[in-house]
């Protein structure tokens, strides 16, 4: 980029901007906490407007501290830590504690845009840090990063256009955020309650309606099965085989798959056919042992591999799709979770003896695939915004490089739709 071509200069950020840290009050005084002057860590920041801070402290908290006070529409930056090199911008006075830097800009940069550009030069920054757990950048590292700007206007046209991006990415989450929280607590009421408005009776699940059945799996299902224990790799040559990484919670992932050669005895047998249901039956974490997927036929010739269970239904007596939900919900999660047995390398397992004595709810079909139809409206609903999201999330990757590097002008650019 050339800079007196395209009006843009260079400058190191020391130049434009005043940086300081905080500090942390006393923790022997409790008289120092609990006031009303937020207190911003660096494990806060996460590249936005908005984080939430933990604690607040005092004014005499502040005053007999090395924390200070920093104006609204300050850049804050991680010096430190699992967020180092994470920013945001103070909407709000605030102070903050040694692992954080606020920058202060001059009347050449403005301040949404200097964010923008620091977020831009991570990787730059962070080619400088040092220590080992926890990685380290120092102020005189940000003072010394040499910030590319164009005029004020354009500084601002760009943290303008950016923000709107992240703005649109924000909003997306809001809409998964609340769809996830709709759809449980719907899992619940339509788990206990149905849709035909019955009156309820109390079962070794908890309440259900009068017309529900609650039996053992093993009287529903059809068959219960290991996977292949080939060894597997990324080499194509072999079958899909799909592996704990791939039952992601509901439906299978192929993001990260691996291939094997199933013996003999296993081709045809141990293919997955649309419907099955796989269940995790080794895990480290306790909760997620007898997690549960659908196979929707994402792949074609697909095994699975010894470490999951594949349980195949008659979906005229009982509705994958319910039973998929059903093992979802908190009573569905804790009966098998409850029931796996720490190993001596420290995994937890569950059996198939112990997915046959799961207890579910089985009411009329027509309502299970009502309430299974119901219930996958939410998932789609998810699954848009998920896409939107990353849509969005490529977008803001994009435009940062190109405005920051003046590949692209925001006279250029139209990003009305």
């Amino acid at each position: 980029m050339s800079g007196s071509e395209n009006n843009w200069q260079s400058r190191p950020l020391g130049e434009l901007a005043t940086t300081t840290s905080g500090g942390t009050p006393s923790r022997k005084r409790k008289d120092y906490y609990g006031g009303s002057i937020p207190w911003v860590k660096s494990g806060e920041l996460n590249d936005d407007y908005i984080f939430e801070t933990e604690e607040h402290i005092t004014e005499a908290g502040l005053k007999n501290s090395s924390a200070k006070i920093f104006s609204s529409g300050t850049v804050l930056i991680a010096l430190y830590g699992a967020t180092v090199g994470k920013t945001s911008i103070l909407r709000t006075d605030a102070s903050t504690n040694q692992a954080v830097c606020g920058i202060t800009p001059g009347p050449d940069l403005d301040a949404g845009y200097l964010r923008y550009h620091l977020i831009s030069l991570r990787r730059e920054l962070l080619s400088h840090r040092y220590g080992g757990a926890q990685p380290n950048i120092s102020q005189q590292i940000v003072r010394n990063q040499k910030i590319a700007y164009p005029p004020l206007p354009e500084q601002k046209k760009i943290a303008d256009i950016l923000s709107t991006v992240q703005r649109a990415i924000e909003a997306q989450e809001r809409i998964i955020q609340t769809t996830t929280e709709l759809k449980k607590a719907l899992m619940h009421k339509l788990f206990t309650e149905g849709l035909r408005n019955e009156p309820q009776k109390q079962t070794e699940i908890g309440p259900v309606p009068e017309s529900w059945e609650v039996v053992k799996l093993e009287t529903k299902a059809d068959s219960f099965q290991y996977g292949t224990s080939v060894k597997c790799g990324y080499d194509l040559d072999g079958k899909a085989v799909l592996r704990i990484p791939n039952v992601v919670g509901g439906h299978v992932d192929p993001a990260d798959l691996k291939f094997g050669k199933p013996k003999k005895n296993e081709l045809g047998k141990l293919a997955l056919e649309r419907g099955d249901l796989l269940f995790v039956r080794t895990n480290g974490v306790k909760e997620n042992a007898g997690r549960c997927s659908k196979f929707n036929g994402e792949l074609a010739d697909c095994y699975f591999a010894s470490y999951l269970i594949r349980v195949r239904l008659d979906p005229t007596v009982l509705n994958p799709d319910f039973l998929n939900e059903y093992s979802r919900t908190e009573v569905g999660t804790s009966f098998l979770s409850g029931k796996a047995i720490r190993t001596a390398d420290g995994k937890f397992n569950i059996n198939s003896g112990t997915l046959k004595t799961m207890l579910v709810p089985v009411p009329a079909i027509e309502e299970q695939e009502e309430i299974a139809r119901t219930l996958a409206l939410l998932d789609d609903k998810t699954n848009n915004a998920l896409s939107k999201k990353t849509s969005l999330q490529d977008l803001f990757r994009t435009l940062l490089h190109e405005l920051m590097t003046a590949k692209t002008r925001v006279h250029e650019l139209d990003i009305s739709e």
